[in-house]
């Protein structure tokens, strides 16, 4: 992986307001994480969206030369995480893990295919499963995508994590039985214009009424309302009650 050269300026303040103003200033607030501490620094907006839109961009190596306060240096860190605003795309904050060149990391490598699948050029469709694979490797040898070739795949054949082959010294953490590509059978023009033409579960027949009176069923009485009021909810006419006969004297 190629290395990026790029400045940053050791801030003492922190906050809401101070990250604004930052970004008005065509400023990016960042933070170097290194070893449980962390370091709020300053970094030039339009320096890191270059390297962001670059090749492998999001964990390009990163040779960072930090100006003023104590821990003022060249380090070499990696973009952890960034943030962008959901409406603008603006960057709006980034977060970078120092490393050591002679130990190993962990990074996700994005996945590149090549070639003409064989399944593909008789009608099916491609499917990519992963777009990602985590690695573990030293950091000069993080690649920048893991190439995958798909010449060879036919309708219904897959290519699974353990199919890959990588550089030495890099080894890939992703589960090997994880799928990263496969052919689908092409759908039938039948089946399509079968899918497209269904009707709805809701207009396939109208639903049965709870209580509805069926063919030649007699009428009944609607019960009374549950939220009435007074006696005729809670009793019925009293012309439609039986009369009760009164108790013999004793």
């Amino acid at each position: 992986m190629e290395k990026v050269a790029l400045k940053a300026q050791i801030r003492d303040k922190a906050g809401k307001g101070v990250a604004r103003g930052l970004r008005r200033e065509k400023q990016v607030p960042a933070v170097l994480y290194s070893h449980g501490k962390s370091t709020p620094i300053t970094m030039v907006n339009k320096d890191l969206t270059r390297v962001l839109n670059t090749e492998g961009g999001e964990h390009a190596l990163i040779n960072l030369t930090l100006e003023g306060g104590s821990g003022a240096g060249v380090k070499m860190a990696l973009i952890k995480d960034f943030q962008l605003d959901p409406i603008s795309g603006a960057l709006l904050h980034v977060d970078l893990m120092e490393v050591a060149m002679n130990e190993k990391v962990k990074v996700p490598v994005a996945v590149h295919l090549t070639g003409s699948a064989a399944g593909v050029k008789e009608g099916g469709i491609l499917q990519l499963a992963l777009r990602q694979l985590e690695v573990e490797c030293l950091p000069a040898q993080i690649p920048d995508f893991i190439e995958v070739n798909v010449a060879a795949l036919k309708v219904n054949e897959s290519l699974h994590v353990r199919d890959i082959t990588v550089a030495e010294g890099v080894r890939i953490l992703t589960d090997t039985d994880a799928t990263v590509v496969t052919i689908q059978p092409p759908i039938s023009a039948e089946k399509l214009e079968s899918m497209l033409t269904a009707a709805p579960a809701a207009e396939a027949g109208e639903p049965e009424v709870v209580g509805k009176k069926k063919e030649g069923e007699a009428e009944v009485a609607a019960a009374p309302a549950a939220g009435a009021k007074g006696k005729e909810a809670a009793a019925p006419a009293k012309e439609a009650a039986p009369k009760k006969e009164a108790a013999p004297k004793k």
